[in-house]
Order: structure tokens, then C-alpha cells, then sequence
């Protein structure tokens, strides 16, 4: 058996606790009784605050509300995320199996209100070869599922592969990981919520994963595990509104 492509990272500092911290997290979320009954309407309400927050960070800074009423029917970088999101279910599946096939799908959704059609589905010229390796490193790895993401995240994100709504595609591509590789498969981590609190950091993890340095990629993967604590976090506060009525 070849050697795991991701397995380097792992041993990189802060990477192990970074992997623990997120799974305690999950693993408390997941320990919320409302989820016995309603884990679908968490679900639901989370994958609308990750479109809010998606939008919010590619710039869209609405009020909450503006895109739970559909005051925000008009946005189309927010519509492009609420539809991203609503593919994970569909896309899940087939994720690992056929990424660049999943990539174009969350493109075209995301991108449709603000890129010509003939460019939907298409990445950025000069990144098909990347996004070849990051298919192949899908296909070959057993790495913990916030390793995956974040690599998934940084290796969409940092080179920009889908411009303008290069995030919004990245961000739904993180959630289908956390679900497709079983952390979090009922998609209830507020993921985006947590990039949108940590937003700073998050910009600085960025470019630090830009470096391809062991340094800059190990300061990426723990600000990954920040934003999915984070996110975490949300999901059971949306939990506790429920419980409250």
C-alpha cells in the first residue's frame, strides 16, 4: 500500500491536539438530546447561518435576518452560497469518488448569478493540474477528516480556483468532507460561523498555508480546528433556541 499522502501532516505541532479538540467538540454536539428528534431542523438551520457566514466572508456582510426572510433575494453571492449548501446532501456521495465532477456542480451553483455561463464549472486557467492532486490525495487518504478539510479548504481557497466565489465553493467543499468522511455527517458544525468569528486568523492561516511551508500548513490546520470548535459551538446554541421554543 502506497504511503498516506496527508500522513506528514499529522505529526506536524499542534496538528494531534488540534485533531482531538475537534472530535471532543463533535462528540459533545452529538451528545445533545434535541438531536434525538430534530436533527434534521439543526441541520437545516445550520447550513443557513453557513450561507450567511460563507457570504459574510466573501464580502456580503448582511444582517442574518436580511437572509432568513429573503430580504437577501437579491444578492446573488448570498443566493450562490444558500445554494451551495443546499447540494451537500446530493454531493456527499460522490465527493471522494468524483470531486472535480462535485467541484464543477458547487461552482455552478455558486457562480450562476455572477459568472458568464460559459465559464460555470470551470476552474481558474492554471488550476486543473492542482485540483488533479488534491482529487488523487482524496482518493488515496485515511488522514483524520480536519486534515482533509483543511487541505480541501486551502488547496481551493489559497490558490483562488474558482474566482470570485472561489470561498463559497471551498466552504461547501470543507462541509461535504466533514460529512463524506464521518466527523460530522448529519452536517451540523457551523463551520462557516466559525471562520466568520475567527476572521482575522483566518486570513492569516490563509496566507501562512500559502507558504507551503510545514509551519504555515500546520498554522492552517489548527486555525481549522479553531473555526470547527467555533462552529461546534454554534450548532449546540442552535440546539439550546430549540429547547427554548
Amino acid at each position: 500500500m502506497p504511503p498516506d499522502p496527508l500522513a506528514p501532516l499529522l505529526n506536524l505541532p499542534g496538528v494531534p491536539q488540534a485533531i482531538d479538540r475537534t472530535r471532543s467538540a463533535v462528540d459533545a454536539l452529538l451528545g445533545n438530546r434535541v438531536l434525538r428528534r430534530r436533527s434534521a431542523d439543526v441541520s437545516a438551520e445550520s447550513a443557513l447561518r453557513g450561507a450567511w457566514a460563507s457570504a459574510w466572508l466573501a464580502g456580503r456582510e448582511l444582517p442574518l435576518d436580511d437572509v432568513r426572510s429573503g430580504r437577501a433575494a437579491d444578492e446573488p453571492v448570498v443566493q450562490g452560497a444558500l445554494r451551495a449548501q443546499s447540494a451537500i446532501g446530493s454531493l456527499a456521495d460522490t465527493w471522494t469518488r468524483a470531486p472535480r465532477q462535485s467541484l464543477a456542480k458547487l461552482h455552478l451553483l455558486a457562480a450562476a448569478d455572477v459568472v458568464d455561463a460559459a465559464g460555470l464549472g470551470r476552474p481558474r486557467p492554471g488550476s486543473a493540474e492542482r485540483l488533479d492532486i488534491l482529487a488523487q490525495v482524496l482518493a488515496e487518504t485515511r488522514a483524520p477528516a480536519l486534515v482533509v478539510a483543511a487541505i480541501v479548504h486551502g488547496e481551493l481557497l489559497g490558490p483562488d480556483a474558482f474566482p470570485p466565489v472561489s470561498g463559497l465553493v471551498a466552504r461547501a467543499a470543507v462541509r461535504l468532507t466533514l460529512v463524506e468522511r464521518g466527523l460530522d455527517p448529519k452536517s451540523l458544525v457551523v463551520v462557516e460561523a466559525g471562520h466568520r468569528e475567527l476572521r482575522p486568523a483566518y486570513d492569516a492561516a490563509l496566507e501562512a498555508y500559502r507558504t507551503g511551508t510545514p509551519a504555515g500548513i500546520g498554522a492552517w490546520v489548527t486555525h481549522c480546528a479553531d473555526a470547527l470548535v467555533v462552529g461546534a459551538q454554534e450548532a449546540r446554541a442552535i440546539c439550546e433556541a430549540m429547547v427554548r421554543g
